[in-house]
C-alpha cells in the first residue's frame, strides 16, 4: 500500500500531537508526566538531528551560492546589478516583517512555560549595548575551525562568504574546491531528507507537550500571526516589487502580471522555486521579453540566492517566537536577525519548506528557543505558497530591472 506523502504524514503527525496534547490536559490522568518526558525526548531528537545538519549545510551552501557568481564573473555590470536588486528588495522585505510583527505584535501577552529555559538562558547573556557590539563584532570573524566545531553561526556565514569569493577570484584553478563542497552540499540535502522521515513523530511529540501545557490563546494568537505573515508578504509581492519595477523600467502592474501569471500560479501551487524555474524562464524570455542571456544568468541566480519571502517570514516569525517566550529583543539582536536572514538565504535550496531550516539558523542566531519549530512547521506548508510565489516574483521583476539597466530593455 503506498504510503501518503511527506506533507500528508507531517499534517496527520501535528493533528494527532494536537488531540492527544489536549487530551492529556483534560483527563489529568496519572500517567501524563511519563507520556509528557517521551514526548519531550523524542521532540528533542528531532531536533538535534536538525541541528546535526545545519552547520555543514549553511556552510557549503552559502560557500556554492556566492562560488555561482564565478561563470559569469565577464558580465561585471549585469550580476553587480543583479545583486543589488536581490539584497536590495530583501532588506526591504526584511523591514517590512519587522515592521509588520512590531505594528500587529501577533504573541503579545501569551508566554509560553515551553520556553521558560531559553528564556533565561538569553536574559543571562543580557550585557551593556557597547559591550554587545563589541562582542558581536569579535564573534564575526574567528578561528574556523573553533566556529564550525562550536556551531557559532554568525562566524560560519563570514567564513562561507569569504570562501566563496575567493573561490570566485580564483576561477578554475580551485574548480575541485568547489565541486568538493557542492557535493558536501548535496550530501547535506540527502541527510535533510532522512531527518524530515521523522518530522512527522517529532513534530507530534513537540505538539503533544506543547498543547499539554498550554491554553488554547495559542491557537488564537497563531491565527494572528499567519494573517500578518500573509498581509505583509502580499503587501511586499502587490506593491513594493510592482513599484520597484515601474519605477525603474515604467512597466505597468497589469503589464507584468500578466506575463508572469503562469510562473506565479506554479510557484503558488508546488511551493518551489526551483520545480518553477523551467517555467519562469519561459515567463521572463517569452512574455516579458528578456533576453535570454540576461534572464538565463538572473532568473536561475534568483532561485538560489533571492528569497523575499522567505526573508521577510523569517524576521517576523523571530519577532514572534520571542514574544511567546516572553522575550523582547533590543535593537542588536534584531540587526543580527536582519543579517542572518538576508545571508542564511543565499545558496537555500528552492525547495518546499526549506525555510524551517533557515528558520532554526535564525533563531539559534540571537539564542531564541528552537522548540519553536513546533509551532511554525504545522503552518509553513500554508505560508510557503505566499512567500514562494513572491520569490519567484522577485526573480522576474530582477531580470527586467538588470535588463533595463543594461540599457537592453525590448518590452513597451
Amino acid at each position: 500500500m503506498k504510503l501518503p506523502s511527506l506533507n500528508s504524514q507531517i499534517l496527520i503527525g501535528c493533528l494527532l500531537g494536537v488531540a492527544g496534547g489536549s487530551w492529556l490536559a483534560g483527563s489529568g490522568t496519572a500517567a501524563a508526566p511519563e507520556v509528557l518526558y517521551g514526548a519531550k525526548l523524542v521532540g528533542n531528537l528531532f531536533l538535534d538531528l536538525l541541528r546535526m545538519v545545519l552547520v555543514p549545510l549553511v556552510f557549503s551552501s552559502i560557500v556554492v551560492g556566492v562560488a555561482n557568481l564565478r561563470a559569469h564573473d565577464q558580465m561585471h555590470r549585469v550580476w553587480t546589478t543583479t545583486l543589488a536588486f536581490f539584497f536590495g528588495t530583501m532588506g526591504l522585505a526584511v523591514v517590512i516583517g519587522f515592521g509588520a510583527a512590531h505594528l500587529f505584535r501577533p504573541g503579545e501577552g501569551l508566554q509560553l512555560e515551553m520556553f521558560a529555559e531559553a528564556t533565561r538562558n538569553y536574559q543571562a547573556r543580557q550585557m551593556p549595548l557597547p559591550d554587545y557590539i563589541a562582542q558581536f563584532l569579535r564573534g564575526l570573524f574567528q578561528n574556523p575551525f573553533k566556529a564550525l566545531a562550536q556551531g557559532e553561526i554568525l562566524a560560519i556565514v563570514m567564513i562561507a562568504l569569504f570562501l566563496g569569493i575567493a573561490l570566485v577570484v580564483g576561477g578554475e584553478r580551485y574548480r575541485n574546491i568547489r565541486l568538493l563542497i557542492g557535493e558536501l552540499q548535496e550530501l547535506c540535502l540527502m541527510i535533510v531528507g532522512w531527518v524530515m522521515r521523522l518530522a512527522p513523530l517529532g513534530l507530534a511529540a513537540l505538539l503533544l507537550q506543547l498543547v499539554a501545557t498550554q491554553n488554547s490563546a495559542l491557537l488564537a494568537s497563531l491565527g494572528h500571526f499567519i494573517a500578518v505573515v500573509i498581509g505583509s508578504t502580499l503587501f511586499h509581492g502587490l506593491i513594493v516589487l510592482p513599484l520597484i519595477l515601474w519605477l525603474f523600467t515604467r512597466i505597468s502592474p497589469i503589464a507584468f502580471f500578466k506575463g508572469s501569471r503562469e510562473a506565479l500560479i506554479t510557484a503558488f501551487v508546488t511551493s518551489s522555486s526551483a520545480a518553477t524555474l523551467p517555467i519562469t524562464l519561459r515567463c521572463a524570455e517569452q512574455h516579458l521579453h528578456v533576453k535570454k542571456d540576461i534572464a538565463s544568468f538572473v532568473v536561475p541566480l534568483g532561485a538560489t540566492v533571492n528569497m523575499d519571502g522567505t526573508a521577510l517570514y523569517e524576521a517576523a516569525a523571530a519577532l514572534f517566537v520571542a514574544r511567546l517566550a516572553g522575550i523582547e529583543l533590543d535593537i542588536a539582536s534584531q540587526m543580527i536577525i536582519f543579517f542572518v536572514a538576508m545571508l542564511g538565504a543565499i545558496g537555500a535550496p528552492g525547495i518546499p519548506s526549506v525555510g524551517m531550516l533557515s528558520m532554526v539558523l535564525v533563531l539559534e542566531s540571537v539564542g531564541l528557543p528552537t522548540e519553536a519549530i513546533a509551532i511554525l512547521l504545522p503552518i509553513d506548508r500554508i505560508l510557503d505558497t505566499v512567500r514562494t510565489a513572491v520569490n519567484v516574483e522577485g526573480d522576474m521583476v530582477g531580470s527586467l530591472i538588470v535588463q533595463k539597466v543594461a540599457g537592453q530593455s525590448t518590452l513597451a
